[in-house]
């Protein structure tokens, strides 16, 4: 088991770990983040993400979930004055039992796995950090194979996207890329390479209702910017555009929610087909 630092001041590691919070350059000059909950830290864990430092509280006797992860997992440890935890928690009161410095990889779209039945998303400029987390998420549980946050974004590894993911940011592959430029470069040649992936816009005014389009086909959803949805480059890039009918006052979802509806139909398709083909 590796020493153990102890923290019991504000000291120069500590401001490091504290700018994690609300500073995204440096976060990624530091190519680090905050993690804490017992699912997110078990996840980045298990799959393979790199841990930099588990810090947990001196003052209290870690659960075996916690000690379990400081016996087991290769990091710096680091027991941290309550007080300071609670700083690094965001927690006004309690603070949290383990928080997790986790290293950042790079964005590159070759994470993203493309088969046969590939479903992709991307998030073009979005404004909300607990937008992307939500994304994420919905992303995750509906058997998307990435997400691909493009464009001026909110951040990805804010600690607002980390917590609404619960976890699930450790499990999807979900990159960052400058523009639809290099996306659509990407997509070009995975259709060279025999995928051909379709490219799919969410739209009030699409060309055909949600459930009435295949998504069984190899897809990129594309979501756009909460306030003023796809870019022009985006639009221009559209294979289809699909639209969510509703009833009521509302004339639009939010980001996260029309997401969520259209991953939700896509997974009922592909479940569909699945037991038909079987």
């Amino acid at each position: 088991m590796p020493p153990v630092q102890r923290i019991t001041s504000r000291n120069a590691r500590f401001q490091q770990w504290e700018s994690l919070l609300g500073n995204r350059n440096k976060r990624q000059r530091a190519k680090e983040f905050l993690v804490q909950g017992v699912r997110p830290i078990s996840l980045a864990v298990e799959y393979g993400w790199p841990i930099h430092a588990l810090i947990h509280d001196a003052e209290r006797q870690p659960s075996r979930w916690a000690e379990n992860l400081l016996r087991t997992v290769r990091a710096d440890r680091v027991a941290m004055a309550s007080d300071l935890l609670a700083d690094l928690g965001e927690k006004n009161e309690n603070a949290p039992e383990l928080i997790a410095v986790v290293g950042i990889p790079e964005d590159d779209l070759g994470r993203i796995k493309v088969g046969d039945g590939f479903l992709g998303v991307v998030f073009d400029r979005p404004t909300s950090p607990g937008n992307i987390g939500s994304i994420v998420r919905s992303a995750d549980a509906f058997g998307a194979d990435g997400l691909i946050v493009t464009g001026h974004a909110a951040d990805l590894y804010d600690p607002k996207s980390v917590r609404a993911s619960t976890g699930s940011l450790f499990a999807l592959p979900t990159v960052r890329s400058p523009s639809h430029r290099e996306v659509a470069e990407w997509v070009r040649r995975k259709r060279i390479d025999g995928r051909p992936i379709v490219l799919v816009g969410t739209d009030e005014h699409g060309d055909c209702d949600v459930f009435d389009f295949d998504f069984t086909q190899p897809t990129l959803l594309l979501i756009g910017n909460e306030t003023s949805g796809l870019s022009n480059g985006w639009r221009e890039l559209c294979d289809y555009t699909v639209s969510i009918p509703m009833t009521g006052a509302a004339s639009s979802l939010n980001a996260a929610n029309a997401a969520t509806a259209v991953l939700y139909e896509a997974s009922r398709q592909r479940t569909a087909a699945g037991k038909r083909a079987g």
